[in-house]
C-alpha cells in the first residue's frame, strides 16, 4: 500500500459525490453508507398568500387561536416553518441524496393538484418538483436519490392513485424495485436512480414503492439535548435493517417561538450547527448497531453539513483496507 494518505471524501465535488466514491464502496449497500438528507425538503417555496388553517408542530395548536390573532401569528409561522432556502436542484447540486417529501392536497380544492406541506402549503406542485428532480437525474446518470413520500394530508384513495401515477410517469425506468440490490454498482448497471419510499399501506401493492423509512426524531430545541437523545436511542435500539434516517433537525415549540420573537428557525439552526456537526463527525456508517445511515438536517446548503456526512464514508474505507 502507498505511503500517501487517501484524499478526503470531504473534498469530492458534492454535485457528483456518489459517482466519485472509491470503487471499494461500489458494492456496499446504500443503507450502510452515510447519506446526507434534507428535512422537509420543499419548504423553500411556502405560499405566503395561503390562508388555509395553520397547522404547525401539533395538529390543533395554532388552530385554537382566535381567528383575529391569525394575521399576527402567520408571519411567525413562515419564519419557523421554512426549513430549506434553496430549490431542490440546488440542494441536489450541494450533495443531498435523501429528500423528505410531505404531501398534501389543499382543502376546498376541486382539482387533483398535490402540494408539499409544513404548516403551510407550497406554491409548487408535486409534479413540478418531481419533474425537476428527474431533469437533474438525467444530467447526473450515476447519482441516486432516496425520496420519502409521507404524511399525505387530505389525500383520498383517488388522490393516492394520482400521486402514484405521477411518480411512475415522471421517473419511469429510473424507479428501483424494492427487491433490487441497492449497491451503486448494481444500480448503475440497471439504470435505477430513484428509491421511492411510501408511508402508506398502498406501498405493499406496488413493486416500485419501498416501505416507510424509519426516521429517528429527537423532538428537542437544543443541540445538546438532541445529541443526548440520539445517544440514548443508539444504545437502546438495534439498528434498523435497511434504510433509516437520523434527523438532526431541531424542533421548536410555541413557548420557544413566543420567547424569541425576532428569531427564525434558521437563526436557531445556524447557531447550533457547530455543535451538531461536531457530533456528526464522530458517527460511523455501516451495518453494526450504533451506526448511522441517512442523516437529515435543515438549511443543508448553508453549512458544511453535506461534506461532513459524505466524509463519514472514509471510515468504511479504513475498515476494509
Amino acid at each position: 500500500m502507498s505511503g500517501l494518505s487517501e484524499p478526503s471524501l470531504m473534498e469530492l465535488p458534492m454535485e457528483s459525490w456518489m459517482s466519485r466514491l472509491p470503487c471499494a464502496l461500489w458494492d456496499v449497500p446504500l443503507f450502510h453508507l452515510a447519506i446526507p438528507g434534507s428535512h422537509n425538503a420543499i419548504t423553500y417555496c411556502l405560499d405566503t398568500d395561503d390562508r388555509s388553517p395553520i397547522d404547525l408542530m401539533q395538529p390543533d395548536m395554532l388552530q385554537k387561536l382566535d381567528k383575529f390573532m391569525k394575521p399576527l401569528i402567520r408571519p411567525f409561522v413562515y419564519k419557523w416553518a421554512k426549513t430549506q432556502e434553496c430549490c431542490i436542484k440546488h440542494q441536489l447540486d450541494c450533495g443531498v441524496r435523501y429528500c423528505d417529501l410531505r404531501i398534501a392536497h389543499r382543502p376546498n380544492d376541486s382539482s387533483t393538484h398535490l402540494y408539499f406541506y409544513h404548516g403551510v402549503y407550497t406554491t409548487l406542485t408535486v409534479e413540478t418538483v418531481l419533474t425537476e428532480i428527474r431533469e437533474w437525474l438525467d444530467a447526473h446518470p450515476k447519482e441516486v436519490v432516496v425520496l420519502s413520500f409521507s404524511h399525505f394530508l387530505g389525500l383520498s384513495q383517488e388522490l393516492h392513485a394520482v400521486l402514484l401515477t405521477t411518480i411512475r410517469t415522471v421517473f419511469a425506468s429510473k424507479l428501483c424495485p424494492k427487491k433490487a440490490e441497492v449497491t451503486l454498482r448494481k444500480l448503475w448497471a440497471s439504470g435505477y436512480q430513484v428509491i421511492a419510499s411510501y408511508e402508506h399501506s398502498t406501498e405493499r401493492r406496488h413493486t416500485e414503492l419501498w416501505p416507510d423509512i424509519p426516521y429517528w426524531w429527537a423532538n428537542k430545541c437544543k443541540a445538546e439535548a438532541l445529541i443526548d437523545e440520539f445517544e440514548r436511542m443508539k444504545q437502546q435500539n438495534r439498528r434498523p435493517g435497511g434504510f433509516f434516517v437520523t434527523g438532526i433537525n431541531l424542533t421548536e415549540d410555541l413557548k420557544y417561538i413566543c420567547t424569541h420573537p425576532t428569531e427564525s428557525l434558521k437563526d436557531l439552526v445556524m447557531s447550533t450547527y457547530p455543535t451538531l456537526l461536531g457530533w456528526v463527525k464522530e458517527q460511523t456508517p455501516g451495518e453494526e448497531d450504533g451506526s448511522l445511515n441517512i442523516i437529515a438536517g435543515d438549511f443543508v446548503s448553508e453549512s458544511c453539513f453535506v461534506p461532513t456526512v459524505v466524509a463519514l464514508n472514509q471510515k468504511l474505507l479504513k475498515r476494509s483496507s
